[in-house]
């Protein structure tokens, strides 16, 4: 019997007969979708002095294992027929007083640790078809183990759909149906008359109707759309509801199901048994692609050669007034909007990026962004290794916030050839370095095990020596990036960066079960400490460090040539790498993993003073950044002097110009003015052409305020909404005439 790989969709499970089952839907490699179905019996852990006491409360199955909790005691596992019973089990436990220990793991996901399984796996078993199952092919009580089987985003079958409505919202008027290979493009219309691309129908009834046969037809393995929960399948569900019809577009026979949220910090969700629903929107912010805003057309502009047909502009009266009387070309916008959201998570590589991050850390395509639960999926798998379990999560309140990120006192002005050097991935890095982990932290400085040797943080809080798993993950994910550079694969690279990145926040969550605030806060005083002793280190080699921000260090060299600055920048790097790791061998007694980047060179720096104040400001700067060319980097030419040419760029941080609630006006007259100051230009003249230009008129289509609204727009006062004048961008534009002079 040969295995077969295929990938994980969705995990999930069913008790039949008073026994649990694990159900994971999926893809197989050879493109046929699937699903597996595993007996498995829920547990946790308790420790084995608890046992007895355990018994006079409940009746439930134990066994003897090899497992300790983070204090070496053994723990003994105990087990129930289906997940329900662990839940009542553990209040129980708790609330006389004997402590739990990995209770809060989701089943399914527990199933896929035990079995090691992340998002790819093979199967080894007997096909056969489940009734109450809609897939190709069903395995049950296979072999499921490990693969190393990378899929891309053609390996699944991708459905966008979109639909059109009347104005009130009252009258569905067609769903566009588009797939990523090409096998459906159509759309559905309440119509009489036959029309290109299109199927029209009597009925709102007799549309969604086909829509499901359509899409249990095609076996999505991913529905998406652009707003799709909160709008598309909203109004959907709405109208099955009200035509009764039952709301049937997964893999069983059970019902989906929606979550709608009005808060803007949580995202609606949507449960499909067997596919996974990703809004296209949700998709690009969790991959960080930034836009002006997250509207259809503006996505499409960036990453697309197309833009929808019908402008945002009094959409909905010409969407209404399409559908009277011209059918078709509703019909052809429709079926673009689905098509463009493909072409967007495609372009953009949200999609790809999505895929890697599920295999990365085993979590589904739909919760990659669950950092918490990612280092779950990780770190129990590792400890289990150990012979160790984890504590159960349970939410913390957090009396006082960890510290933040050392930021330095910057000294304002405007300097030649200025230098930043970062810490490559400087949290990461200090945790390997350090051993930063849960199981290996030592509160109150107290050894466990005999002969331990520790580490003492500047914040004095102890880590033993012993390797960490933190670390040990981190180490992995670093190889992982360092094989993704070598191979230019940048989406991995920055998929790695996002999981490692991710840990120093997971750990100062309170709702992560190994938050601790004096762990957190060892990390932060590392590079509070690292940060610091580089300043210190530059401004004894006779340079000058104007500021320093997190992980990062900014140095006024005070030569006259980009060449010089570049060839001392490179010295800088290679001094302070140096003198770290003696330091920290010296000190602590363990090798550093530190790594100082020389990463950028300005020919020109501006280091604003704080607003209304004489001390530098923080976190906001700009500066005519100086890039090797191209064709210098690659072909290490040079110019007729024997120097390699750069190519020059602007760059702001935290300035206006990159500030979305500031006028396209105030970042237009940013952007000249210090364009003309690092070209060391007459500026007066500027500022009083620009200034008249402003009162007579010349700018008014770039005298309009943006600004995201994080909740229902009638939730506002009217006091929010008021006319934008001109005379108030004048005022915002001596604010920055001052700060810039």
């Amino acid at each position: 019997m040969t295995a077969i790989d295929g990938f994980i969709i969705y995990p999930t499970y069913r008790v039949e007969n008073k026994k649990a089952y694990v159900y994971l839907f999926g893809r197989l490699k050879d493109k046929r979708s699937f699903c597996t179905r595993n007996y498995f019996k829920p547990f946790f852990y308790i420790k084995e002095s608890d046992l007895e006491k355990a018994k006079k409360l409940a009746t439930f199955e134990s066994e003897e294992c090899s497992l300790k909790n983070f204090k070496e005691e053994k723990l003994v596992k105990i087990l129930k027929d289906i997940p329900k019973d662990i839940r009542d089990l553990r209040k129980s436990f708790e609330h006389s007083g004997i402590d739990c220990f990995e209770a809060d793991v989701r089943f399914a996901y527990r199933f896929m640790m035990e079995n090691n399984l992340k998002g790819s796996l093979k199967i080894k078993g007997k096909e056969s078809k489940h009734e109450d199952v809609r897939v190709d092919v069903f395995f049950d009580e296979p072999e499921l183990t490990n693969s190393e089987w990378r899929p891309e985003k053609d390996d699944f079958r991708i459905l966008s759909l979109d639909i059109e409505t009347s104005m009130d919202v009252k009258n569905l008027f067609c769903i566009s149906l588009y797939t990523n290979d090409k096998k459906l493009s159509k759309v559905l219309i309440v119509k009489k008359e036959k029309l290109k691309n299109s199927e029209s129908f009597a009925s709102e009834k007799d549309l969604l109707e086909k829509f499901i046969e359509y899409v249990l037809e095609y076996d999505p393995d991913i529905i998406t759309g652009w707003n799709l929960i909160d709008f598309d399948f909203n109004i959907i569900h709405k109208k099955m509801k009200q035509l009764g019809i039952y709301f049937d577009l997964g893999r069983t026979k059970d019902s989906c199901s929606l979550k709608i949220y009005e808060s803007f910090m949580t995202d609606s969700k949507a449960d499909f048994p067997g596919r996974i629903v990703l809004d296209g929107i949700h998709m690009l912010k969790t991959s960080f692609i930034k836009l002006s805003d997250y509207k259809l057309n503006t996505a499409a502009k960036k990453f697309t050669d197309e833009k929808k047909i019908i402008d945002d502009e009094n959409k909905g009266e010409e969407i209404e007034n399409s559908y009277k009387d011209n059918p078709q070309h509703l019909i052809d916008y429709n079926l673009l909007d689905s098509k463009l959201v493909i072409d967007i998570i495609y372009k953009s590589g949200a999609m790809d990026l999505t895929i890697y991050r599920s295999i990365l850390t085993g979590m589904p395509l739909d919760r990659v962004r669950a950092s918490i639960a990612s280092l779950d999926s990780l770190y129990l798998r590792e400890l289990r290794v150990k012979g160790y379990a984890a504590p159960s999560s349970s939410f913390v309140e957090r009396t006082k916030r960890t510290t933040g990120g050392y930021v330095m006192k910057s000294k304002p002005g405007i300097y030649d050839y200025v230098i930043v050097c970062d810490f490559k991935s400087l949290y990461p890095s200090l945790m390997i370095t350090f051993n930063i982990d849960p199981l290996m932290h030592r509160p109150g400085c107290k050894t466990i095990i005999p002969g331990e040797e520790l580490i003492h943080s500047p914040n004095n809080t102890c880590f033993s020596k012993t390797e960490g798993i933190i670390p040990n993950i981190l180490r992995s994910l670093w190889a992982e990036r360092e094989k993704a550079r070598k191979k230019k694969d940048e989406l991995a690279r920055w998929a790695i960066k996002i999981s490692m990145n991710s840990i120093y926040g997971v750990l100062a969550s309170p709702n992560c079960r190994f938050y601790s605030f004096e762990m957190a806060n060892a990390i932060t005083s590392f590079a509070h400490k690292m940060i610091k002793t580089t300043a210190k280190v530059i401004n004894e080699k006779g340079y000058e460090v104007i500021y320093g921000d997190t992980d990062s260090v900014f140095v006024n060299l005070n030569v006259k040539s980009p060449e010089e600055a570049d060839k001392l920048g490179k010295e800088i790097e290679k001094s302070i790498n140096i003198y770290l790791s003696k330091m920290i061998k010296d000190e602590y007694g363990v090798n550093s993993f530190l790594e100082l980047e020389y990463e950028k060179l300005f020919k020109k720096f501006l280091m604003p003073k704080a607003r209304g104040r004489e001390v530098g400001a923080k976190k906001r700067y700009a500066g005519l950044l100086l890039v090797k060319s191209e064709q210098g980097t690659a072909n290490k030419t040079q110019n007729a002097e024997g120097k390699t040419p750069f190519i020059e760029k602007m760059n702001f941080t935290g300035l206006e110009f990159v500030r979305r609630d500031w006028t396209a006006v105030s970042k237009k007259f940013q952007l000249e003015l210090l364009n003309l100051i690092f070209h060391e230009k007459e500026i007066s003249e500027y500022v009083k052409t620009f200034v008249s230009d402003l009162k007579d008129g010349k700018y008014d289509d770039l005298l309009v305020y943006r600004k995201a609204l994080r909740k229902d727009v009638d939730e506002y006062t009217r006091r929010r909404h008021h006319t934008l004048r001109p005379r108030e961008s004048f005022q915002r534009l001596q604010v920055i005439l001052l700060i810039m002079c």
